[in-house]
């Protein structure tokens, strides 16, 4: 909308804001929107987008279109920059993350071997590159593989060394 009524305007904006030293009309409806909706909204919206992804990490369908389409809204706000994405969405979606995979590692090194804890783990990292390839940005990607490998293995990984042994006595 903001395009097509800044072309409608084009002239005012060439001349009229030009030659009074105002911001241009992309700008203004920009910074009008980022007070009036983004600012309002942006906890409401991420905190549903994070528990979209949760349920989806749970096995439950989601529709990646509109998590996509919600998400690329950051990356317009900061017209084409990634500082709102990165700021408002992503910093709380690896602390999610983080506390999501610590529960799920805490319940599965206590109830799983090593082998079907470490194929686990495989099956999550490779969900996560899918999620990232779905709808998150790409530079998400390397931020996001660090914080479950951190989770599903650094954190327990005196846990996981003797569930090794373990295993490797038993056969």
């Amino acid at each position: 909308m903001t395009y097509w009524l800044s072309r409608f305007f084009q002239f005012l904006d060439r001349y009229f804001t030009a030659n009074r030293r105002l911001p241009k009309l992309l700008e203004t409806s920009f910074m009008t929107f980022y007070e009036l909706v983004y600012g309002e909204m942006n906890d409401q919206v991420r905190d549903a987008v994070i528990s979209m992804i949760d349920q989806e990490r749970e096995g439950d369908q989601i529709d990646h279109a509109l998590v996509k389409n919600v998400l690329d809204i950051y990356t317009e706000m900061g017209e084409g920059s990634m500082k709102y994405y990165q700021k408002d969405f992503e910093e709380a979606m690896l602390v999610d993350t983080g506390a999501f995979y610590s529960q799920k590692a805490s319940i599965w090194i206590t109830s799983e071997s090593y082998k079907d804890y470490m194929l686990k783990v495989e099956g999550c990292l490779k969900q996560e590159t899918e999620r990232v390839s779905c709808y998150l940005q790409h530079t998400s990607q390397q931020k996001l593989l660090e914080v479950v490998e951190h989770e599903l293995l650094f954190v327990f990984a005196s846990k996981l060394e003797e569930k090794k042994q373990l295993d490797s006595e038993a056969a």
